[in-house]
């Protein structure tokens, strides 16, 4: 009866949706400052339409690209998480794994392990990203 019980949990917790750590991160990221300066300039979604790369809590956004993030793992040690993707761009849907790194208070470093097919993908879902203040998520 606790092997059922158990299962029966552990098939709910599987089918939820993930709920992120409690301190993950918030606001609106941009992969430079100076990005930040034209969102602020400008609008947020000017910027997405110009093929740049949002960051929120919610995931990456782009024109034609999104990553969902569905689970977040907060590291131990580290000021780190570990981040399950589902990422959609035409006619191709791919799960990724990231790891977000808080380098700074305004700054924050993503690694992913979806390997690179071609030099014009450049760096994928890796890079830094850039708090930008004031700028609410799309």
């Amino acid at each position: 009866m606790v092997l059922r019980r158990s299962l029966c949990v552990s098939m709910f917790v599987a089918a939820s949706p993930a709920l992120a750590a409690d301190d993950f991160i918030e606001g609106v990221y941009l992969q430079s400052e100076e990005l930040c300066a034209q969102a602020r300039k400008d609008t947020l979604q000017t910027l997405i339409d110009t093929g740049n790369i949002v960051l929120s809590a919610h995931g990456l956004q782009g024109v034609e690209y999104t990553c969902e993030f569905v689970q977040i793992s907060k590291a131990t040690r580290s000021p780190s998480w570990a981040v399950t993707a589902i990422c959609r761009e035409p006619g191709y849907v791919f799960p990724d794994v990231l790891s977000v790194t808080r380098v700074s208070p305004t700054q924050l470093d993503l690694v992913s392990v979806r390997p690179i097919d071609n030099e014009s993908e450049a760096s994928g879902n890796s890079g830094s990203y850039y708090l930008c203040e004031g700028i609410a998520p799309p």
